[in-house]
């Protein structure tokens, strides 16, 4: 299965954004849906994720009250909506899924859990 980022660009500070993640295939069982991002000189740093198992999500403090995941009616697409955009959120986005063998309630990010990676969408947040 591979996942298809898009919905990433250029926006003023205070701005807002909506970053999407497609897979190509269906993942079965219990998963989770997250949002790394990574910027230059830094390490990837996990945002935002949803667990299909039982709806949880995780916020990175940095960016609670600011950013929203959700999926649509299908779990098809998993989006991130992203508002009040700061020039610290500069950074390739990128979307991921961990799998699991039982239900999940997600309270933190781990990169090494997700199994499957996008190949990430550039969000410039700049005057």
């Amino acid at each position: 299965v591979q996942l298809v980022e898009s919905g990433g660009g250029l926006v003023q500070p205070g701005g807002s954004l909506k970053l999407a993640c497609t897979p190509s295939g269906l993942f079965l069982g219990h998963y989770v849906i997250g949002w790394f991002r990574q910027a230059p000189g830094k390490e990837r740093e996990g945002v935002s994720a949803i667990s299909n198992s039982d709806g949880s999500t995780y916020y990175a403090e940095s960016v609670k009250g600011r950013f929203a995941i959700s999926r649509d009616s299908n779990k098809a697409t998993t989006y991130l909506q992203m508002n009040s955009l700061k020039p610290e959120d500069t950074a390739v986005y990128y979307c991921a899924v961990a799998t699991f063998l039982e239900p999940f309630t997600v309270t933190t990010m781990r990169a090494w859990q997700h199994d499957y990676w996008g190949q990430g969408t550039q969000v410039t947040v700049s005057s």
